[in-house]
């Protein structure tokens, strides 16, 4: 609470840092804007660049720092004995110490040293939080002292203003770029450790997929089958029958809102349809598992097949149903873009509308119909729930729609729940699952991009 209060402080500062630049601009200007280099509002965002950002930047580098150097002073102030504890022990002490100090209870009755500790971690909050609040207040205000002080007219207000903001886009992608290398890098590093344990043949190319490893050497199934070809086949197979649900119906109903349908009932479809992509994913699980599967079973029994209560069928339905949104809302948006003029030069060749959609309308629209799928793909790589409720957590290489396979995703999730340690073979499992997922995605996004580009050749 006393956080939130202290960035609505530094907001309304930085707010009136703007208008007094804002402000000043105008003064120097002598009421006539035309004076200045920039418009009188980049004089405001500029003493809002040098009251804000410092004072900002001190908040977050302040609670970055803020817990160790805590944590290292009360440690310092503990008894001897206490401070000789082992990592973990301590770390339990510590907590007490936090869970006291924020008024809630301990693991133990408090003894007077933790009561203490907790009384020093309390007071060293309160000083930080003091510290931090005049500190930052105090840049802050600097920097509109400072800021207003350099305006006049010459000032090149809109050019500091703006590279501040490259900056900013810079360090954002930079971010955004690093934290992908990581997630890779992790993945790799993780994935290798599995395939110094388990041979990567064994792994692509096994057909038998059973992780649990035995506690003892001497009990049953202690080495593990680590297979996963029937994990593969079963995502491959659900997500087939997902996007034989979702591609057809998708683009058809794009190609209906866009080309056919009416203004007024298209202002309606379209969002009722949306909605579709709103609904949780659990709530689609529980329709797949309390609707759709005993149909399925109920409806194969009444003419001679045998469909299992958790089928490969049931989840890609369900799944597909759950897509169709991804695929009509965007190739509905990029049909819609396609210039009106294509389509006038078609009608003035004599051409049809059906003929005018096939021949010129989709061919312009594929970079974004190819898109549409794509995402729509991954989408149904991806997905967990529903394959779990639905499908169950079977390994089963099989291409029988009516039996019960796994995913990817759901073995994934299903190795790495409760405390694990990840020094074993079927807790690594998951990282190299992940990294075979993450290969056939970029995969995936390759083959589209060679699409687009054949297709932009073409036609551009």
């Amino acid at each position: 609470m006393q956080l939130t209060v202290l960035i609505g402080v530094l907001l309304l500062l930085t707010w009136a840092g703007f208008a007094i630049g804002r402000q000043r601009a105008h003064a120097v200007s002598g009421r006539n804007s035309r004076n200045l280099h920039s418009l009188p509002a980049y004089y405001g965002y500029y003493v809002m660049v040098w009251c804000g950002i410092p004072a900002f930047l001190t908040v977050l580098l302040w609670l970055v720092l803020e817990s160790s150097i805590i944590t290292s002073l009360v440690v310092s102030a503990l008894p001897p004995d206490a401070q000789s504890l082992p990592p973990s022990r301590l770390s339990l002490l510590l907590n007490d110490v936090r869970n006291l100090a924020a008024g809630g209870a301990t693991s133990a009755t408090a003894s007077p040293e933790v009561q203490a500790a907790a009384e020093h971690y309390r007071s060293l909050k309160a000083t930080s939080f003091a510290a931090m609040a005049v500190v930052c207040v105090t840049l802050l205000i600097a920097g509109i002292a400072f800021g207003r002080r350099y305006i006049h007219p010459q000032l090149r207000a809109r050019n500091l203003v703006e590279r501040t903001i490259m900056v900013f886009l810079i360090a954002a992608s930079t971010i955004a770029v690093l934290t992908t290398i990581g997630i890779v890098l992790s993945l790799i590093f993780e994935a290798m450790r599995f395939f110094r344990m388990v041979s990567p043949i064994e792994f692509l190319f096994g057909l038998e997929w059973s992780p649990q490893i035995a506690m003892r050497a001497d009990q049953v199934a202690s080495a593990g089958s680590f297979g996963a070809v029937p994990i593969f086949a079963g995502t491959a197979l659900i997500s087939a029958i997902a996007m034989l649900v979702a591609v057809p119906i998708g683009l058809l109903s794009a190609i209906y809102m866009a080309e056919y349908a009416a203004p007024r009932f298209r202002a309606v479809a379209k969002p009722v349809l949306e909605i579709l992509a709103g609904i949780p994913t659990v709530v689609y699980g529980f329709f797949a598992a309390l609707v759709v599967a005993p149909f399925l079973r109920d409806g194969g029994h009444s003419i001679g097949l045998t469909i299992s209560s958790e089928s490969a069928l049931a989840a890609g339905l369900v799944m597909g149903i759950m897509i169709i949104p991804f695929v009509s809302s965007l190739s509905d948006d990029v049909i819609t873009a396609v210039p009106r003029s294509m389509r006038e030069g078609s009608y003035g060749l004599g051409a049809t509308q059906s003929e005018t959609i096939r021949r010129v309308v989709l061919p312009a629209a594929l970079p974004g119909i190819v898109g549409s799928v794509l995402l729509a793909v991954s989408r149904a790589i991806g997905e967990t729930m529903i394959v779990v409720m639905a499908a169950g957590l079977t390994a089963r290489l099989t291409a029988n729609p009516f039996e019960a396979v796994t995913t990817v995703t759901v073995q994934i999730v299903t190795l790495l729940v409760g405390d694990q340690e990840f020094d074993s073979p079927k807790t690594l499992a998951a990282f190299a699952l992940g990294l075979v997922l993450f290969i056939i995605t970029l995969g995936l996004n390759v083959i589209a991009l060679r699409v687009v580009q054949k297709y932009r050749e073409k036609y551009d």
